[in-house]
């Protein structure tokens, strides 16, 4: 399944990254050709920025909102199972319904988002036309969508930790946010870890929220102002045709991606290393 799946598309995309492809057949074999051509790319280049700031805006308050409402959903509380049903609803939720809704919220004229800051004398934002305002609103749709999902994940960590942990620390006097630091995040180390992993590879292969947040311009406004690597990968190929440097762009993303993993691998043996010591 592996080889089928996996390492065949991988060895195959990266022979036809050096030929020149295009809607005509191939062309032949061009060497470096195409990376060389994606090194002295400014889009190529703006829409890895793009990614790198969606995936920073993105991925940091998930996580760490995630962690709090784990925390929260692991007290007693009433009407538990339905916080708990209501942390999985934007994870079942259509793709296509949360881009809608999020359009409607984000709209300039007549969005929820632009009507709330008017009350604070705030005048309205076009949130597609500059970089900053679209990333935001774009990170806000995969925070909404993926919190709960990684909440679960350490909802479920931490219900393994012993509760005599806990007790014993009450006795001592430590306090919840005590507790929370010096107990449940130490202890839920692994489900963080994979969380962060699983954010990365995520967040390097942006590409649905954006694409439907500028109503399916696949080059991400006018001035590509949230154009990802993703998307600039299936501009060149499905819409330019260029099969050999959209093919060179997506192991560009892959080996982006790599390298995001060993990253976070070096720093999660650091941080386990730290800890025994």
């Amino acid at each position: 399944m592996f080889a089928l799946f996996g390492a065949f598309p991988l060895v195959y995309t990266a022979w036809v990254s050096l030929r020149a492809w295009d809607l005509t057949g191939d062309a032949g074999f061009v060497g470096l050709r195409n990376y060389s051509r994606l090194v002295g790319d400014p889009d190529f280049w703006n829409a890895m920025g793009n990614t790198l700031g969606l995936f920073v805006l993105s991925t940091v308050p998930q996580l760490c909102f995630a962690l709090v409402i784990a925390g929260l959903l692991n007290r007693p509380i009433r009407a538990l199972m339905m916080f708990r049903l209501g942390v999985l609803a934007p994870i079942v939720t259509s793709v296509a319904a949360v881009a809608i809704v999020f359009g409607q919220l984000y709209g300039r004229d007549t969005g929820l988002v632009n009507g709330l800051l008017g009350l604070v004398d705030i005048g309205p934002i076009d949130w597609q036309a500059s970089k900053a305002s679209s990333w935001v609103a774009v990170a806000s749709m995969v925070n909404w969508r993926w919190t709960g999902y990684n909440a679960l994940i350490y909802l479920a960590a931490i219900q393994s930790i012993p509760r005599d942990l806990y007790e014993a620390a009450q006795i001592d006097g430590a306090g919840a946010i005590r507790q929370f630091r010096a107990i449940t995040v130490p202890l839920i180390r692994p489900a963080l870890i994979f969380t962060v992993v699983m954010s990365t590879i995520g967040g390097m292969q942006l590409f649905t929220e954006p694409l439907l947040f500028g109503q399916g311009d696949i080059s991400g406004g006018s001035l590509r102002q949230f154009q990802t690597i993703a998307m600039y990968m299936f501009e060149q190929s499905f819409q330019n045709f260029d099969y050999g440097y959209g093919s060179a762009i997506a192991w560009a993303i892959f080996l982006l991606t790599v390298l995001a993993g060993v990253a976070n691998a070096l720093i999660a043996r650091r941080w386990r290393g730290g800890s025994t010591q």
